[in-house]
């Protein structure tokens, strides 16, 4: 017995910028919410084009992993540690980072504590 399932989608607008905020839209009939933030390709986007929201989810899940190598790798030797970090670490702090590079110093220091929280994990490192 095949059941048909109709897909809920959520429609949804964003006013990017500052003009004309009081501007509601309809489809369908139906007027679409406003957010001031959305998700899209696995990139946060703002109303304003700030990218604060990115960089604390990156941070986030970055933290996640490494959290997850120190409780996981006994063995910490530096080129294993290097190349875990690469290979799992980097890739959430850089993902798309062409389209949400940080400019805010607090943005910045948010991503590069990643890498001193790494620093400290492998013996000899930690000041470097």
């Amino acid at each position: 017995m095949a059941k048909h399932f109709r897909e809920v989608t959520s429609h949804k607008a964003m006013h990017v910028g500052t003009l004309d905020t009081s501007s509601s839209y309809y489809m369908e009939g139906s007027e679409l919410s406003e957010v001031s933030y959305e998700k899209d390709l696995g990139v946060w986007v703002s109303s304003y084009m700030k990218c604060s929201k990115q960089c604390l989810y990156a941070f986030n899940k970055a933290t996640r992993v490494l959290g997850m190598i120190k409780r996981t790798i006994r063995f910490k030797d530096t080129r294993v540690m290097l190349s875990l970090y690469k290979t799992l670490v980097r890739s959430h702090v850089e993902y798309c980072s062409n389209a949400w590079n940080p400019h805010y110093i607090k943005d910045k220091q948010l991503i590069e504590k990643v890498q001193r929280r790494f620093m400290k994990m492998i013996k000899n490192m930690e000041g470097k």
